[in-house]
């Protein structure tokens, strides 16, 4: 590589493999040791410029659910279930489900240990949306 600055990815898949037979080499030769001072400095340099390289892309932020609708949509998704499934999940009615999505019903303590011990819904989000 000429430049100390990697411009997109197909460049920084590049320098990566670089990076690995490095890494490779001093692994079977038993630690970094085993690299000469020029090895040693190239893995160096090209590690900082991947290191750069991934800083400079953004990330999407991650939302965090605010509303117990959210979480409950949220935990659907992770599980990839419908409504349907996760009234059996949680071993209530389908209406109560629909209820809670739409804000229609309000949670009880039933429910809300099912959701707690079910779907890992952390206790205290659920006290503070209840």
């Amino acid at each position: 590589m000429k430049t100390d600055k990697i411009k997109d990815r197909v460049e920084y898949n590049e320098v990566m493999k670089q990076i690995e037979k490095l890494l490779q080499k001093s692994t079977k030769g038993g630690g970094f040791k085993s690299l000469s001072t020029k090895e040693a400095a190239t893995l160096k340099k090209l590690s900082l410029m991947a290191e750069q390289y991934e800083d400079s892309i953004p990330l999407m932020p991650i939302k965090t659910p605010g509303t117990l609708t959210e979480m409950i949509r949220y935990k659907m998704f992770e599980l990839n279930i419908k409504q349907k499934q996760l009234a059996k999940v949680l071993d209530t009615s389908e209406a109560q489900v629909s209820g809670l999505l739409t804000g229609k019903r309000k949670i009880n303590m039933d429910l809300a240990k099912k959701l707690h011990n079910k779907l890992h819904i952390d206790a205290n989000f659920l006290l503070e949306v209840a």
